[in-house]
């Protein structure tokens, strides 16, 4: 799997000049859209079959600031599936250095209905730990 690649807005950063905290939430947002696109389980692919799955957890933690024009990989990979929840692990670096590192935490819902992830998505219980999928 491609990295992700976010270069730093002007107006994702603060009166000191830094990129404000929240932001890294969106970058996870972005790259996690990006990723499932890769694996073939884009937002459009799973609405059209009445998938939705919200964020139920996330967890930033912040290594090294980042300003404007920088250019943020992110790496990403699927770091635990259960039942009825996943979850996937971010990795944000600059120039080879980890500036921020972060999880969220999934469910998937069909219809209405719980989704048990090991059956309806066995590629992503598969895949976990793994961005070469």
């Amino acid at each position: 799997m491609r990295p992700y690649v976010h270069k730093v807005n002007y107006y994702e950063c603060d009166k000191m000049g830094v990129t404000h905290h929240s932001n890294y939430i969106r970058f996870m947002e972005e790259s996690r859209i990006d990723f499932l696109d890769q694996l073939g389980y884009g937002f459009d692919r799973m609405e059209a079959e009445g998938i939705v799955s919200p964020v139920v957890a996330v967890e930033c933690n912040y290594k090294k600031t980042t300003t404007f024009k920088d250019e943020i990989t992110i790496e990403i990979k699927i770091s635990e599936v259960s039942t009825l929840k996943m979850k996937i692990s971010y990795t944000m670096k600059v120039q080879g250095k980890v500036v921020c590192t972060g999880v969220t935490t999934h469910c998937f819902f069909e219809n209405g209905r719980p989704a048990i992830i090991p059956e309806r998505f066995p590629e992503l219980a598969v895949g976990v730990g793994n961005t070469e999928n």
